[in-house]
């Protein structure tokens, strides 16, 4: 990357031909871009919702037409069946976040499957009922865990370990995990941290993370929302116990989409494992027989609950299907490419002008995704909006941190370089 960058350069023409060079050029195409802005849009926000896929539409009205057709008997005659319409998932899913299709299932939400998932696999006893997770993660999952342990019965204070960039830092070091892992020891129940930081973009190390945490003898899981779909996953390799992760940001699946899970093998096989049971989980063989005792499918799917959510599972169709064209490897070299650039041309404005800007997401490719957080010294929300007025869509977090993610399926090298002019003239 470094050869690359030294080449570079903070002009139209330059990111124009980065463009004409962009394999995956294409695919900008297959997508909506928003029109509510008066000047020329620069969609930056696909870590918050991703952009419509131009197939949605289709694979949603396919259902549609199937359901004023068929009525019931679309779950056994649509098109695509109902019955089983999460197993058009399942083998897509596997490939986006390095897991086997029986390890995988997607339905629900993403807190309502991380506390699926919790009932199974935060067991706390009386010696060992701490949980480790980052300081600053996204909310949602801190309630969730502070819910989780006064549903046991503890005080989250006391249950609930945060680990935190030192003093004067902003990422969190791997080794800072896992010596916290190895000194909370066998009182550790569980880790439950988020694949990627939605505050900083900072990329943790699951693999090493999950080692110190099985070598104490606890459970494993990741939030791997701001992850799934933009950074290369490889889960049951890692010998991660548990992940889930939403499908509306970088997988493109609509506001509020369906939610992907992931538990490994040696735990789907487990029909004692303790869980929350459905009919959907129950085994597919005698489902409709209507028996009184919950049996398991022995895969990821025994952890689902209801019917299918068929219109939302086709949006999310739509979009993986997209994913299964191109692969993860070739949007990971992308996304790694176009970050880069984004971040060049930011520094190169933020030098020319004199600005205060501070990127605090990891400079090395492996430790980010697709995402820059930016930190803008001094000048509070008025360079958010000023930036925003000129077309750029992206995030803002308190206190003063812009977000925005150059995400390689629909964003280009040309989105980068204006959005540098953008922020040029902000900042002048």
């Amino acid at each position: 990357m470094s050869n690359i960058v030294s080449n570079w350069e903070n002009s139209e023409s330059f990111a124009k031909k980065l463009d004409q060079n962009d394999s995956l050029k294409t695919y900008r195409e297959h997508f909506h871009m928003p029109t509510f802005t008066k000047n020329p849009i620069i969609y930056y926000t696909g870590n918050s919702l991703g952009l419509q896929p131009k197939s949605t539409k289709s694979y949603i009205n396919q259902e549609l037409d199937d359901w004023a057709k068929w009525g019931v008997e679309g779950h056994f005659y649509a098109k695509n069946p109902w019955m089983p319409y999460h197993e058009l998932l399942a083998k897509k899913t596997a490939k986006i976040v390095g897991a086997k299709e029986s390890e995988v299932a997607v339905t629900h939400s993403l807190t309502t499957n991380l506390h699926l998932l919790m009932v199974s696999f935060y067991r706390p006893t009386k010696s060992r009922f701490k949980i480790l997770c980052e300081k600053k993660a996204f909310p949602s999952d801190q309630y969730a865990l502070q819910s989780q342990a006064q549903f046991h019965g503890y005080n989250p204070e006391e249950c609930i370990v945060e680990i935190s960039p030192r003093e004067g830092e902003k990422l969190i070091r791997t080794d800072d995990i896992i010596n916290k892992v190895q000194e909370l020891g066998e009182s550790l129940s569980m880790i439950m941290i988020g694949g990627v930081n939605y505050f900083s973009g900072q990329v943790f190390e699951m693999e090493k993370i999950t080692k110190a945490g099985h070598k104490v003898g606890a459970i494993v899981g990741f939030d791997l929302a701001h992850a799934a779909g933009n950074i290369v996953l490889e889960l049951n390799k890692w010998d991660v116990d548990f992940a889930a992760w939403c499908t509306y940001k970088y997988l493109n699946s609509g506001p509020g989409g369906v939610s992907g899970y992931y538990i490994n093998e040696k735990h789907v096989t487990n029909p004692s494992i303790l869980r929350f049971a459905g009919w959907w989980g129950h085994d597919k063989s005698n489902r409709f027989e209507m028996p009184d005792k919950f049996k398991p499918i022995p895969t990821a799917e025994s952890w689902q609950l209801s019917n299918a959510p068929v219109i939302s599972m086709a949006a999310h169709l739509a979009s993986l299907d997209i994913f299964d064209e191109i692969g993860m490897k070739a949007l990971r070299e992308k996304s790694e490419k176009l970050t880069a650039y984004q971040e060049f041309v930011i520094n190169d404005v933020n030098n020319k002008t004199g600005g205060n800007l501070e990127i605090i997401t990891p400079k090395n490719p492996k430790d980010r995704g697709c995402q820059l957080s930016i930190v803008a010294h001094g000048y509070g929300k008025k360079l958010f909006d000023e930036i925003s007025e000129k077309g750029v869509v992206a995030d803002w977090r308190e206190p003063n941190v812009i977000r925005i993610a150059p995400v390689p399926l629909y964003n280009n090298y040309e989105d980068a370089y204006r959005f540098g002019q953008i922020l040029k003239n902000a900042l002048s």
